[in-house]
């Protein structure tokens, strides 16, 4: 019955929207959270992302364990996180030691320590190469 109605939704999506060229992904991590300290960034370089994108307080933005970026989570991907409100966007790359790892910036020290550590979910879509 599910698949029937899974079918049924995903026809009626299809034929409001239009066909889409991207599949939702979904994905157990675990999510940390950081600032722009001087301390938990590049020395001497404050802001400045893997990817070359300057970092500034306020935005939503996540940097991803590399494997996930393997997995589809590439530069300027967009992801929902279980939790949160929005969307970020993924602007930069951990250290290769981490696996099934995000790290989401946050505003303030204190925003960070309240997050902690947690095993979430995220989303995001990747394109579909025809």
């Amino acid at each position: 019955m599910r698949l029937i109605i899974a079918a049924a939704s995903l026809l009626l999506a299809t034929s409001l929207y239009g066909c889409s060229n991207t599949v939702e992904h979904t994905r157990s991590v675990t999510a940390s959270a950081y600032t722009l300290s001087e301390a938990e960034t590049k020395k001497g370089n404050v802001g400045l992302a893997a990817w070359g994108d300057q970092l500034e307080p306020g935005m939503k933005a996540i940097a991803v364990s590399r494997d996930l970026i393997k997995a589809g989570l590439s530069h300027r991907t967009e992801v929902e996180i279980e939790g949160l409100h929005g969307t970020y966007l993924v602007l930069d790359k951990m250290n290769k030691r981490w696996k099934d790892k995000i790290d989401i910036l946050m505003s303030s020290r204190q925003d960070a320590l309240d997050w902690g550590k947690k095993d979430i979910t995220i989303t995001w879509e990747v394109p579909v190469e025809e």
